[in-house]
């Protein structure tokens, strides 16, 4: 039988991979020091805000590896992404929130301003235990992965696929985008949840701070992008690329389909709210805004630009839009909308595969890209005798 590459020899085969990573793990260093260390009039230093908006694009590029884990590997489109997002978000800002204390507004030590001002009388049961972040961490996880259990489990039991299956999502985060509207709910209706003071009793505007959540940020799509990749170079990988090339005949020949992509399905949600729970704090507010199903269309867009099913080329696709998106809504506030329109419409003619499919350099293993199909046959080969 044939020698096996080791464990991490193997997630680590995808050159462009290794060099995400790489740039990851040295801006997680450097980009600290260039904004602690050097000096504001030095040519070298990094603002403070720089820094935040970086951290917002790693939130985001964390959000696409998410979507595509399910979307490029397993088939799943799901145009609901924006709503795991906003839950983990939303448990971070209740978190937030508890952290205020006696210095808000209304000056009430338990109450946040928003409940004051609504007249509760007190702290609904589900915002106990949100004082203690470890409490709050595993809501982050929790949160997001009980709701795609649940729908997911009803969706693939009825064999809910395609389009049906996005349409689906869309309508699941449209509904909790009114929930969360309404200021009964408790979770501070349109205005949502913001004037954050501390996180982990450090002051959440102080420079420190934000190159702290920067390189956690960082450190978080590398730990997401090494998870993504484990799991699709395994034997369950090689399962849920037959399942979104030929879901039947993998289902005739014995699979359990629909535990399969439940499973991965679940594993994207988590993800999708740890992305969530790194943005709020790096931005100041989580609102229902989140909730919208334009955004996660928009999510889609920035994986298929990326590249769909290449991991790296999601996170490159993500930090491009969204510094686009930065730069135009400035210069052409009223354009940004029909550029991104005719920048998906561009890669979708003349970029099918994305910008890192198109690009050999960055393919897996340097060699332009090796399609799943060939990846199976070859794995297959390994494995036999």
């Amino acid at each position: 039988m044939p020698q096996r590459a080791p464990l991490l020899s193997t997630i680590l085969a995808d050159n462009g991979g290794r060099v995400m990573l790489g740039l990851l793990l040295g801006a997680a260093v450097l980009v600290p020091v260039l904004n602690l260390l050097v000096p504001d009039v030095s040519f070298f230093h990094v603002p403070t805000y720089v820094v935040a908006l970086m951290g917002k694009y790693l939130a985001f590029a964390l959000l696409a590896l998410s979507v595509d884990l399910i979307w490029g590997y397993a088939g799943i489109l799901s145009l609901g992404h924006g709503a795991f997002f906003a839950l983990g978000g939303y448990a971070m800002g209740m978190y937030l929130m508890r952290q205020i204390g006696d210095r808000g507004v209304y000056g009430h030590p338990e109450l946040p301003d928003f409940m004051v001002f609504l007249n509760w009388q007190e702290l609904p049961w589900f915002w106990y235990g949100f004082d203690a972040f470890p409490f709050a961490a595993a809501m982050v996880l929790l949160a997001p992965s009980a709701l795609a259990l649940v729908f997911g489990w009803f969706a693939f039991r009825s064999r809910v696929t395609g389009v049906y299956f996005s349409i689906i999502t869309q309508a699941m985060t449209y509904a909790l985008l009114l929930g969360f509207f309404r200021n009964d709910t408790g979770f501070g209706g349109n205005n949502g949840l913001t004037d954050f003071k501390d996180i982990l009793g450090f002051d959440i505007q102080a420079d420190g701070t934000r190159a702290a959540l920067f390189s956690v940020s960082a450190l978080a799509v590398a730990g997401g992008y090494l998870l993504c990749r484990l799991i699709v170079v395994s034997r369950l990988g090689r399962v849920l690329i037959a399942i979104r090339d030929a879901e039947s005949r993998t289902r005739f020949l014995g699979y359990r389909v629909e535990h399969y992509k439940l499973f991965v399905f679940v594993v994207s949600a988590m993800l999708a709210g740890v992305a969530g729970a790194l943005y709020v704090p790096q931005v100041g507010i989580i609102n229902p805004s989140e909730f919208a199903p334009a955004g996660s269309i928009e999510i889609v867009v920035w994986v298929a630009i990326g590249g769909r099913g290449s991991l790296h080329g999601a996170v490159l696709g993500a930090i491009l839009v969204n510094y686009a998106k930065t730069y135009f809504t400035g210069a052409l506030p009223d354009a940004w909308l029909y550029a991104l329109g005719a920048l998906f419409i561009a890669v979708t003619i003349f970029l099918p595969r994305g910008i890192v499919g198109t690009l050999p350099a960055l393919g897996s293993g340097g060699k332009g890209g090796i399609k799943p199909e060939k990846l199976m046959l070859r794995r297959r080969a390994e494995d036999t005798p």
